[in-house]
């Protein structure tokens, strides 16, 4: 069984405060102060649900350093001040370092929600191509 800590449950928090802070600037039209202030949110919650050492080790991985230069480069970037920039950097870090999860994900929202047309989306989405 897997036991859930205060720190990963204040994690949880911070990481969906962060996330929060990102749409909200984003909607903002790229407040760059907000989207900041979300990035860090972001960064500090995820080092606090799965730890440092962890979080450390799947950034820095040899096959996602690009990723990694990417989606760090981009918060940098929105620091400076430059949100627009800085975003399409951080999307483009973000889906090369969680490619692999996608069609785990799809997969999982496949099976969980039994809707005729979003069933046979995320089904093509996670690279099934069988349609029952």
């Amino acid at each position: 069984m897997i036991s859930i800590t205060e720190w990963q449950k204040l994690g949880v928090g911070i990481t969906g405060f962060g996330i929060f802070f990102i749409l909200f600037g984003i909607l903002l039209y790229f407040d760059s102060v907000l989207l900041a202030f979300g990035n860090l949110l972001f960064l500090s919650g995820l080092s606090f649900i799965i730890g440092l050492r962890r979080t450390f080790s799947f950034f820095f991985q040899r096959h996602k350093l690009k990723g990694t230069s990417f989606f760090l480069g981009g918060v940098v970037i929105v620091l400076l001040r430059w949100p627009l920039l800085g975003m399409f950097l951080e999307s483009y870090g973000f889906f090369s370092l969680f490619k692999g999860f996608f069609p785990m994900a799809f997969g999982f929202l496949g099976t969980t929600f039994d809707i005729p047309f979003l069933s046979a989306l995320f089904r093509r989405l996670q690279g099934t191509s069988s349609m029952v």
